[in-house]
């Protein structure tokens, strides 16, 4: 049984890098089964699944950044960038966070913004929030690893 399970699992994993390598589908077969994939038939009419950005509910992460953050022209007078969606519920304890301690910062939503998702990429983002600081970032949100970030930043 442990053995069967581990292929499943190990075909699970194997199917999920492919999917996310080509996209993942969606399609009915003639029964009316809906099936999700990477590859769908040729005689099948599928629809192309939007990627999902994820909640980073991990421990909180501080890292360097690679390269220049692309800072927007708020920057100068907000340095904490936000990486973030709307429904995330870390998200709004981070934006919560920077409003009782007016702390300024720019927001970019992720699932709204196609270079706001490619910059997220760019920076490491696991998941959201990702809180920037000029060289400086954060996979996740906390209060101490906020003060992290803050200290790694040189602010």
């Amino acid at each position: 049984m442990t053995r069967i399970r581990l292929l499943a699992a190990s075909l699970a994993s194997l199917a999920a890098a492919a999917a996310a390598a080509q996209g993942i589908h969606r399609w009915t077969d003639e029964r009316g089964r809906v099936h999700y994939g990477n590859e769908p038939p040729r005689h099948a009419r599928a629809v192309p699944l939007p990627e999902r950005v994820t909640t980073y509910g991990g421990p909180v992460e501080v890292h360097r950044v690679p390269g220049v953050v692309k800072a927007p022209a708020a920057a100068a007078a907000a340095p904490v960038v936000l990486y973030a969606t709307s429904w995330c519920a870390y998200c709004r304890v981070a934006r919560a966070y920077f409003r009782k301690h007016g702390i300024d910062y720019v927001e970019h939503d992720v699932e709204k913004s196609a270079e706001a998702k490619a910059e997220f990429t760019r920076l490491g983002g696991k998941g959201v929030p990702l809180v920037v600081l000029g060289r400086a970032a954060m996979n996740g949100f906390s209060e101490s690893g906020f003060e992290t970030l803050l200290a790694r930043s040189g602010r």
